[in-house]
């Protein structure tokens, strides 16, 4: 039960609040005199300029173990996966020969990808390397940069080229081109001076059945070692990678095919389990015909 003690008016409680923020008897603010606060904002001052520094100094010892080239750890990196191009989503290739749309981003897609790899900028940007030998190019105790690249033309990719090519790189008459490229890993030796090349199947029985003959450019699939070793992306400035392009030239029609290509080579393994894409990519192409 609240005594008439314990009752408080408006007022006296605005009062109380008010020499609560500014006490004029004991030069009080918000319970503190100013030689506290003055204490209290002077250690919280020192603490937090030494946690700045203490974590300046950490960034900066960890900064001289860094290289602006090469990362420092590539555990994940040891086995290069492949992909493809046109990259679409879950990697389905769908063309629909009645419908352009369905295929016109694909042609977008890849006109955009292959502008670097055309002859005349590659002659101007990168070497004419000697093939079947890695390109290598060691700093021996003197920064080597730029490192160059070997050329890869794109005249090398024939009838998927897209150069003068009215079929759209074949999308547009159910032939389409699937180009596949390896992820780049700094300071890999790809084939181990042996031979490489990709090659393609259907994953099943039935997909053999159906995806019928195809093309490869360059020719068995091969990519040649001089476009090896990668020095890393601030050092191969003008680096285009290796392609295969895979010309498909009779897959069955209204039927989805599930495509899987391979690199063969000594070096990168293909059966990892746990990597779908470790030296290998997977996808689906169709093609629709109303």
């Amino acid at each position: 039960m609240v005594t008439e003690k314990d009752k408080r008016t408006g007022g006296q409680v605005w009062e109380q609040w008010k020499e609560f923020v500014w006490n004029p008897r004991t030069h009080e603010f918000m319970g503190r005199t100013g030689s506290s606060w003055a204490f209290i904002i002077l250690f919280y001052l020192v603490f937090y300029v030494f946690l700045t520094a203490m974590f300046t100094l950490t960034m900066w010892v960890m900064l001289q173990t860094v290289s602006d080239h090469i990362p420092t750890y590539q555990d994940q990196l040891a086995t290069p996966g492949l992909m493809i191009r046109p990259k679409t989503e879950n990697l389905e290739v769908l063309v629909n020969l009645s419908d352009s749309s369905s295929w016109n981003e694909h042609v977008q897609i890849l006109d955009k990808f292959l502008e670097p790899y055309n002859d005349s900028i590659q002659a101007q940007k990168n070497d004419v390397c000697r093939p079947g030998h890695y390109y290598e190019q060691p700093d021996n105790g003197v920064l080597n940069y730029p490192k160059r690249a070997c050329q890869f033309n794109r005249t090398q990719l024939g009838d998927c080229s897209g150069l003068n090519d009215p079929t759209h790189y074949g999308y547009s008459t159910g032939q389409p081109c699937i180009f596949i490229k390896m992820n780049r890993v700094i300071n890999f030796y790809a084939g181990a001076n042996q031979t490489m090349n990709v090659t393609c199947a259907g994953k099943r029985n039935e997909d053999a059945k159906n995806l019928g003959d195809f093309t490869m450019f360059p020719a068995n699939g091969n990519i040649d070692l001089m476009y090896f070793p990668y020095y890393g992306k601030k050092f191969h400035v003008n680096y285009t990678q290796p392609l295969v392009a895979v010309k498909f030239m009779n897959v069955t029609r209204n039927v989805e095919v599930n495509v899987e290509c391979r690199i063969n080579a000594v070096n990168i393994a293909t059966n990892d389990e746990r990597d779908k894409f470790a030296g290998r990519v997977a996808f689906k192409l169709q093609i629709i015909k109303t």
